[in-house]
């Protein structure tokens, strides 16, 4: 079945991808192949979009075929807000989106939103890796408005600032800036708090918006940046590294449920393992980028003293962190 049949069959059956199966059948029907959809923003051969393919492969293999991906990249289906909202409801199995995205689906996971809350992208991974992000998968899964399965942490490196009108080398260069943030309240304020204009906007129309000058630049890693061609309208970028915001793969709590317990059991020790093959990808990937970025000419700047950046966001910290005061503690005794 290729994918533009998939997305023929329509609703929940088409979410299952099912080729002989009434959507109550997946739990019953042993024998019935199913095809469970997938989307990413991001574009073939990301590292998100490549660990979720491989997934699917060894998901085909274990099963003989009975279940397998088909996966949905480059914004087929919408930006990240509307294939959260299309595995909600079980138009998606599954979705890859930002932890920030998510955010203000599950409330714990704006504590990943707060600016330099990582010392460093290693000590990102040893928390995603650990009881902290067992936990906060948890708290996805036990949600009981969000629908959702937590199922994995991916890794979407350093965040830093990228704009289309001159270098960024100190805080000041920000005033005034019309800078793109995910949709969330944090990060607006964020933003607000370093001078520039915070203009929240889906993924999917950040390009067009920079060629355009509806938004004068953005914040993204450094793959994003390239590989969503960002850098052909932003020749600026300053790594500010202000977020180290971790990616997360979900799962319909509608599908989850009406699948065989060894099938939910494999689904989620397969979705582990790509949470560590992503991260070999994405440290690949952005070497990758850096020299792309290079190779172009992009006017690169690196920011050595983040303390007065760590200074200007004291406001958004008093606003927003003293909820997760218990959680940012935990996450501190790292090491």
């Amino acid at each position: 079945m290729d994918r533009r049949s998939v997305l023929k069959l329509g609703g929940g059956a088409a979410a299952l991808g099912l080729a002989s199966a009434g959507f109550g059948g997946l739990a019953q029907a042993a024998d019935a192949k199913m095809v469970l959809k997938a989307a990413d923003v991001h574009p073939e051969g990301y590292p998100t979009v490549a660990a979720v393919e491989s997934m699917g492969k060894k998901l085909a293999a274990a099963t003989k075929g009975r279940l397998s991906i088909a996966m949905y990249a480059s914004m087929q289906l919408g930006g990240e807000k509307e294939t959260i909202e299309q595995t909600q409801t079980s138009a998606l199995a599954f979705c890859r989106t930002s932890a920030g995205t998510l955010g203000p689906v599950i409330d714990d996971l704006n504590v990943f939103s707060l600016p330099f809350v990582f010392r460093s992208t290693e000590h990102m991974r040893k928390v995603i890796d650990g009881e902290i992000g067992k936990d906060l998968l948890a708290s996805v899964t036990n949600s009981p408005n969000a629908n959702l399965v937590g199922l994995a942490f991916m890794d979407a490196g350093a965040r830093s600032m990228y704009d289309t009108k001159k270098p960024i080398k100190t805080i000041a260069d920000m005033k005034g800036l019309k800078m793109r943030v995910m949709g969330n309240p944090i990060f607006v304020a964020m933003m607000n708090a370093l001078g520039a204009d915070g203009v929240p906007m889906g993924y999917d129309q950040v390009f067009s918006a920079l060629q355009t000058g509806v938004i004068d630049g953005a914040e993204n890693n450094t793959p994003s940046y390239v590989y969503d061609h960002h850098y052909e309208a932003a020749k600026f970028y300053t790594f500010t590294e202000h977020l180290i915001l971790p990616e997360m793969l979900v799962m319909s709590k509608i599908v989850w449920n009406k699948m065989a317990k060894p099938d939910q059991q494999l689904i989620a020790k397969l979705a582990r393992e790509a949470q560590f093959e992503e991260r070999k990808l994405w440290d690949e990937k952005e070497a990758d980028a850096l020299k792309k970025m290079k190779e172009a000419k992009i006017d690169i700047t690196y920011i050595k003293d983040k303390t007065p950046w760590q200074d200007a966001e004291k406001p958004v910290w008093e606003k927003y962190g003293s909820k997760y005061k218990a959680l940012v503690e935990r996450i501190q005794k790292v090491s």
